[in-house]
């Protein structure tokens, strides 16, 4: 391709909402253009990147043993109300209604969508197991759209849905997804890792995130430093403690802390270390009135998504309301614990081996030093309700946990018969017996793919793709296209030759200054660069330099078409 006949619109500041490196250097580099709020234009450099990832994610797809098909992006709300999806959701569904006054909404995902083509087309063991997937625009209703098209309100994703006579062939099928995104992001060049996660509102009973490692990264993810174990922060689970538990030191003692409220006001007060003191948090239990208290340490984060997990808490996980709490405990937030509490407590693990902690009395006003479990209040049950730290042991038994941050980029879930049962999706079994179809579920999201990419691999001067994401894998930059007939000549005969030898390569005859042109090369990010000029090609030569090389090297004209190909094999 040449630039005169592409269209290249390179900013040199990137507008000033932009915060992330991908968002500012999607723009600056024109891959993307805003429209509205979480709505973007892919301008045709944005838009290569973009089918190369698609075309990639297709090709292991198809290998995988999915089957392509085309979902509309409108869906009838009677399939997500069937599934019991449409109240759920919530607000992120944008719901409309067309002139005859029948409900649609624009899909955000489309497990109701293939199982109702599935319960219609598929009625006998025999035609299991399927897997259905295609690349399609997606559309949630973000409340607070932000990052470009990292949480855009438009975005492209592939997904994919298995149907199954038996949770072992469910089960093969998950693993066969597993491994072909593991080549997908393999192929793409990123630096990633599979992880251990909570299922979310998809539903089911297993699943795994893909997460690209980069420090912008929304997520933190846990990973032993031992073994490749790793896991979702919200699902890496921490260890009972050993040993026995300090013995008790101190009496249990009234502290007068007026307008003491949160922990850190707490530590400044009394002088004491953070670790020593216990933080209550109240939620409303299963059945209709109760609370259940919940205790952790002061210095660590509350995992809501274990504790919705936790037997006679109410799910979804719903704080209690402050006049509940004070009719239970006595006291507003900010002065509550256990002692005289007569509902249900969870206290974290890391608190059972602990003695003398600091906590609520119960009393606007009023903490208590010196409590203990088991003399100044019942035994709590003991439960993991808490975020993973760094150094914390490896649940798999090897190692300490590390933490990283990371970017979701795929998912896959092992979905079991969520949406199936719900909407009878059933097939007749070898013995003419009716069964429910086990499900599987896998995206991939596209757009975030190519966003995430540049987080991971940037620099000062712009984007760095790897060879297979890069809209085009070289440039050539000659110096005064327009008036060296020299220079001219070799770009030209160059580019044929690239072309012939299969290159994508893009040929830069813009009539701009020899600093634009290199500059725009390196906001790009094309990952193999060829720069011609007259002074070299008195010496038979031309630059040559990758877009991570901090110096170019001097490659024979004649060489550097065979040269270049080499690189990208």
């Amino acid at each position: 391709m040449k630039a005169s006949q592409f269209f290249i619109s390179t900013l040199k500041e990137a507008p000033a909402e932009a915060a992330l490196p991908s968002h500012k250097l999607m723009l600056r580099a024109g891959l993307i253009k805003a429209n509205a709020s979480g709505l973007y234009t892919w301008m045709p450099m944005g838009l290569r990147v973009l089918r190369k990832v698609e075309n990639i994610v297709r090709e292991e797809m198809n290998r995988a043993g999915a089957i392509e098909l085309l979902m509309p992006v409108i869906q009838p709300a009677d399939l997500w109300k069937e599934s019991g999806r449409w109240d759920f959701y919530g607000d992120e569904l944008l719901r409309i209604t067309d002139r005859h006054d029948n409900e649609f909404c624009f899909s955000p995902t489309c497990e109701e969508m293939v199982t109702d083509i599935v319960r219609k087309e598929v009625n006998s063991y025999k035609q299991l197991p399927k897997n259905f997937y295609h690349i399609q625009t997606k559309f949630r209703d973000e409340r607070r759209p932000r990052f470009g098209v990292m949480r855009a309100r438009e975005f492209v994703m592939k997904d994919a849905y298995s149907f199954h006579a038996d949770f072992a062939s469910l089960q093969e099928t998950y693993q066969a997804m597993y491994d072909a995104y593991c080549r997908v992001f393999g192929r793409l060049g990123l630096n990633f890792r599979p992880v251990a996660a909570d299922t979310g509102s998809i539903g089911g009973t297993g699943s795994h995130e893909f997460q690209v490692l980069a420090e912008s990264g929304e997520d933190v993810i846990a990973y032993s430093d031992a073994s490749d174990y790793a896991a979702n922060v919200e699902l890496a689970q921490t260890l009972p403690l050993s040993g026995s538990r300090a013995a008790a030191q101190k009496n249990l003692e009234k502290a007068h802390t007026p307008e003491v409220k949160t922990i850190a006001q707490l530590v400044d007060f009394l002088q004491i270390p953070v670790e020593t003191t216990l933080k209550s948090i109240v939620v409303e239990g299963e059945n209709e009135g109760e609370l259940v208290l919940l205790l952790l340490r002061g210095d660590h984060e509350f995992n809501d998504i274990k504790a919705e997990k936790l037997a006679g808490v109410k799910s979804p996980l719903t704080m209690a309301q402050p006049e509940h709490i004070l009719a239970a405990f006595g006291a507003n937030g900010g002065s509550l614990g256990p002692v005289g509490f007569k509902g249900r407590v969870y206290a974290d693990f890391a608190t059972e081996k602990g003695a003398d902690w600091v906590i609520g009395a119960n009393e606007d006003g009023f903490h208590y030093t010196g409590f203990n479990f088991g003399r100044d209040a019942a035994e709590p049950e003991f439960a993991d309700i808490r975020n993973v730290v760094a150094g914390d042991p490896s649940p798999c038994g090897k190692g300490s946990l590390q933490l990283a941050r990371g970017i979701e980029v795929g998912h896959v879930f092992q979905l079991r018969d969520k949406y199936s049962a719900a909407l009878n999706a059933s097939f007749l079994d070898n013995n003419g017996k009716s069964q429910i179809m086990e499900m599987g579920c896998y995206g991939i999201g596209i757009t975030r793919v190519v966003a995430a990419a540049i987080e991971q691999n940037h620099d000062e001067r712009g984007i760095i793709w790897t060879d297979t994401m890069a809209p085009f894998a070289a440039v050539i930059v000659p110096m005064n296209y327009k008036k060296s007939e020299a220079v001219r000549e070799a770009a030209d005969k160059i580019y044929a030759d690239l072309l012939a030898a299969g290159v994508d390569v893009l040929l830069d005859d813009r009539d701009e200054r020899a600093g634009v042109l290199l500059a725009d090369s390196e906001l790009l990010g094309i990952p193999h660069r060829i720069v011609i000029g007259d002074r070299g090609l008195k010496e038979g030569n031309v630059e040559y330099a990758r877009r991570t090389d901090s110096e170019a090297q001097s490659v024979p004209v004649g060489d550097i078409a065979a040269h270049v190909a080499a690189q990208l094999r």
